[in-house]
């Protein structure tokens, strides 16, 4: 069940982060992408009841256990390291553009 609705919400939302409320990482790539206009879909999996089923169903679905874990496009781009080193290379926005989540897109 856990996996259907993981799978579901990556679908149905173009920029997804699964964070844990508490998680300095997860802080830091909402505020990230918060920082670069995108409006993201959080799920904070310590607040879900099933986020154990929930987490262990991410880990099917992109190798990784580990929140923050992010998915743009429905593509895995992974944690906060990941997600970070996409921005400074230049090749985060343009994923964020791409899946039409920046605000000011079309202004």
């Amino acid at each position: 069940m856990a996996l259907k609705k993981a799978n579901t919400i990556i679908q149905q939302n173009p920029l997804v982060v699964f964070s844990k409320s508490y998680c300095p990482y997860c802080r830091k790539v909402k505020e990230l992408l918060k920082s670069l206009g995108a409006n993201a879909k959080v799920i904070e999996v310590d607040q879900e009841k099933d986020g154990g089923e929930l987490q262990a169903a991410l880990g099917e679905i992109s190798g990784q256990q580990t929140v923050p874990n992010v998915f743009i496009g429905g593509q895995h781009v992974g944690g906060c390291d990941a997600t970070v080193a996409a921005n400074n290379k230049g090749t985060l926005v343009p994923l964020l553009k791409d899946a039409g989540v920046l605000k000011n897109e079309n202004e």
